[in-house]
């Protein structure tokens, strides 16, 4: 289906609105020909007739229909304006939820910058041709109906020679439009292009400010925006050529049916008032022509930015969010049998990976950078699907769970901390929307947070900033371990959650993970080996299999990998 054609589909939501728009358009509309009228009879019969007593009721009759269409056009705009801010309100709404509902590798092949200038420009852009295409559209397309069938009631000869440049015009939009989309396409992606480094600047100045980079970035700043300038350039070239010359032959219309219609008068086939309204109305016709160049303009710009949206739009959504058997009451044993996952096609990430944790038992991985720790998370919750092998939780494949019920039961805590630009009370919130304040407190001295919290100032009720800004590394990492304390869940994964804060406050959050993990399945993801000795059971992994598997002591006396890790880099918690 046509892009355009889908952008007006959302109008159908609303019948009434639209039925009393085009009711205000069409007796609008039927007004504008009062006054060529009002013309004629003021011209022919007042003052060529001599009928005096005409003038002013006609004026007072021209000056009510002026009052009586624009009345109706501001009624009109109202309506339209109503209508139309519905409709975006509708196609927003459903863009945001479809990205909430997007594969977690749509996300990673996307930059943030791109996806941002979907949502705010191209939607804005998209919301243009509502607007005008309804409103501009739809009246002038009744003008031209309602003004051509006067014309040719009044004279059907000049109305004739008054559509000569017509095939002209309707040749020279198509011509237009032909070329126009790849054009407004080009401005589209130069837009995304610069949002999106504009992003990654803002989000990374203090790496800019660190390694004084500011002249460089304001140059690649300059290279992206001066593609965004060559490519709106390109546009307007072609719109400064086509808008001018539909304009001149509009207006040889108009300058053949003066000659033919003077010639007319001047041999007493017409009347000098009813040549005067014809040329009124002519330009009337005209009028609304015109507008639909413009319209052509602004519903190409519309067209590329609406791709960019349907594009989103028509993405297949993360399958089994609903779908598949829930996971009810949780004893949390975990099963990695035999698991194959690539992010690549080229290079295996994880490669034969068993592990078991039995439930309540607390596991570690461990290993060097890239060896596989956080995928086998990531397969857990099913942020992404393993290839071959199978998770089981309780028994049950998680492949065959739905994951909204999967990922209740699962608390976790990321090695980067991300918080929301909101309170400290919302952020902790997200895990329980029914906890109360003496809840998070708890949770919050459980986690060691309470002293900074209470220093805030507006303590629960403080704003974070963006990312947490507001709040040092540790700070951020403690509320998001309260967080995660909050939703209590059977199952807690750990990603480097200690990574982050000093020896003494690591030392002081890690008994209380150790009391929180008590009763419940642990995966435990860590380089310091005060976080990992106690854990149950070890796995060590390397190049995306596990090489090494036991308790701390089991390890160490194996004198392998594991052994090796302590003696360097853990060898600043080595007892």
């Amino acid at each position: 289906m046509s892009t355009t054609l889908r952008v007006f589909n959302y109008t159908k939501r609303y019948p009434w609105l639209s039925l009393a728009q085009l009711s205000c358009a069409i007796v609008s509309t039927l007004l504008v020909i009062v006054f060529p009228q009002v013309t004629r009879i003021i011209i022919d019969d007042v003052i060529g007739k001599e009928q005096h007593e005409l003038l002013w009721p006609m004026v007072g009759l021209a000056l009510l229909a002026f009052l009586g269409r624009d009345g109706l056009n501001s009624a009109r705009i109202f309506l339209n304006n109503t209508f139309e801010q519905k409709v975006i309100f509708d196609l927003r709404s459903e863009l945001y939820s479809k990205i909430q509902r997007l594969r977690l590798t749509w996300f990673d092949n996307k930059p943030t910058g791109d996806v941002m200038t979907r949502v705010a420009e191209d939607v804005t852009a998209m919301e243009r041709v509502l607007i005008d295409g309804i409103e501009q559209g739809l009246v002038a397309v009744l003008q031209i109906g309602v003004i051509a069938s006067v014309m040719f009631y009044m004279d059907a000869k000049l109305a004739a020679m008054s559509l000569l440049p017509i095939p002209f015009l309707v040749l020279g939009a198509s011509l237009y439009t032909r070329t126009a989309h790849k054009r407004y396409q080009g401005v589209r992606k130069a837009t995304s292009a610069m949002n999106s480094l504009l992003h990654d600047n803002i989000a990374g100045i203090r790496q800019i400010k660190a390694y004084t980079m500011e002249e460089a970035e304001h140059a690649r700043f300059n290279k992206a925006s001066d593609r965004l300038r060559q490519a709106s350039l390109v546009v307007m070239r072609a719109w400064a050529m086509y808008n001018p010359s539909m304009t001149f032959l509009a207006s040889t219309g108009l300058v053949l049916v003066l000659g033919f219609g003077g010639q007319a008068a001047i041999e007493g086939r017409i009347e000098p008032g009813a040549l005067a309204a014809f040329v009124l109305m002519l330009q009337l016709f005209y009028d609304p022509v015109n507008r639909l160049h413009s319209l052509n303009q602004l519903i190409q710009s519309g067209r590329a930015a609406g791709e960019r949206v349907f594009e989103i739009l028509d993405t297949e959504d993360e399958p089994g969010m609903n779908d598949g058997a829930t996971l009810g009451a949780v004893c949390g044993e975990i099963d990695f049998r035999n698991v194959g996952f690539s992010y690549t096609e080229k290079m295996p990430t994880l490669a034969g990976v068993s592990i078991k944790a039995e439930a309540g038992q607390t596991i570690a991985l461990v290993g060097q950078t890239g060896a596989g720790k956080s995928t086998i998370i990531n397969l857990l919750t099913r942020f992404y699907e393993y290839d071959s092998g199978e998770i089981l939780i309780d028994g049950q494949v998680v492949s065959s769970l739905n994951k909204t019920s999967l990922r209740e039961q699962i608390g976790y805590v990321t090695q980067e901390s991300f918080l929301f630009n909101d309170t400290v009370r919302e952020n902790l919130r997200i895990a329980n929307r029914e906890a109360t304040d003496e809840a998070m407190w708890e949770a919050l001295r459980i986690a060691n947070a309470t002293p900074f919290v209470k220093r805030l100032s507006d303590q629960l009720d403080t704003v974070v900033g963006e990312r947490g800004v507001k709040l040092s590394v540790g700070e951020k990492q403690r509320i998001s371990i309260a967080r995660a304390l909050l939703k209590n869940p059977p199952i807690l994964l750990l990603d480097e959650a200690t990574a982050s804060v000093d020896t003494e406050t690591e030392r002081i959050i890690q008994e209380a993970l150790e009391r929180l993990m008590t009763s419940r399945t642990s995966i435990v993801i860590a380089h310091r080996l005060s976080t990992v000795r106690r854990a149950d059971r070890i796995y060590v992994l390397d190049l995306g299999r596990v090489i090494e598997e036991g308790t701390h002591e089991e390890l160490l006396a194996l004198g392998g990998t594991y052994a090796t890790l302590c003696e360097t880099a853990f060898l600043d918690e080595k007892e």
